[in-house]
């Protein structure tokens, strides 16, 4: 029963996504034009060892990925406040299958952003030179990074105030990659943002992506999946268990 709930559950969440067209067109269209206006802009005065679009593009794809688990927060503070959780009460529905739906719908759209990315990368220069192995790892790892933040957006979602300050979430997400080795080597970063940038969760998963796609060291992916690891845990606990209090509430 619990699977099939969730199964419905993740079917509305994915059509409530594409009906949402101005959000799916800004999770996809931001994260390309970012990329093309630091490639194109800036990637001539940023010196990083290698060509520009090869360094930026991993830190491109957290962004994406982030931005775009980000937008889960509104979806499910609109669901708290719309009705639909007070409408979950009466069917014999786990309510908290409601929060997986918007998770999977967000795996989902990050899915198809994150090719998107990639293949425009891939037009401006981006030459990766991952095998199959190297791809599948970074793939796996950004999935990770995803459904932890989708998690942990989900949680904001059910104690938000309303769908509007939920959005806070979004941003946030949005600007902590430029506290990290995404757009520049946080060595070249004064001393506080330094010890910010090398210790945040976002700089190691930028740096293992990067190591897997364009052959640069790998040596924090254990410190990445621990982040990306814990983060999820912590994050489905917090919000099921914030979302049963606030539904039997």
């Amino acid at each position: 029963m619990t699977l099939t709930d969730t199964t419905v559950l993740v079917g509305r969440a994915i059509r409530l996504s594409r009906r949402n067209l101005d959000m799916l067109v800004l999770a996809v269209a931001l994260p390309v034009l970012m990329m093309l206006m630091f490639v194109f802009v800036f990637g001539g005065a940023i010196a990083t060892g290698t060509d520009y679009v090869t360094y930026v593009v991993p830190g491109i794809l957290l962004l994406c990925t982030g931005y775009g688990a980000a937008t889960t927060a509104s979806a499910v503070a609109a669901d708290m406040h719309g009705g639909m959780v007070d409408r979950l009460r009466t069917l014999p529905i786990r309510g908290s299958a409601v929060l997986t739906g918007h998770v999977v719908a967000s795996l989902a759209r990050n899915g198809v952003s994150t090719l998107l990315v990639v293949a425009v990368a891939l037009l401006v220069g981006f030459r990766p030179t991952a095998g199959p192995l190297e791809w599948v790892l970074a793939a796996g790892l950004l999935t990770l990074y995803v459904a932890a933040l989708s998690w942990l957006a989900a949680a904001f979602g059910v104690i938000a105030g309303s769908v509007e300050s939920a959005g806070v979430f979004g941003f946030v997400m949005l600007f902590l990659p430029y506290i990290s080795s995404a757009f520049v080597p946080v060595g070249t970063m004064p001393g506080v943002l330094r010890a910010i940038g090398e210790h945040q969760p976002v700089t190691p998963v930028i740096e293992t992506v990067r190591g897997l796609l364009t052959g640069t060291p790998v040596d924090r992916g254990g410190t990445a999946l621990a982040w990306c690891g814990g983060l999820l845990v912590l994050s489905v606990a917090l919000a099921v268990g914030l979302f049963r209090r606030r539904a039997s509430g």
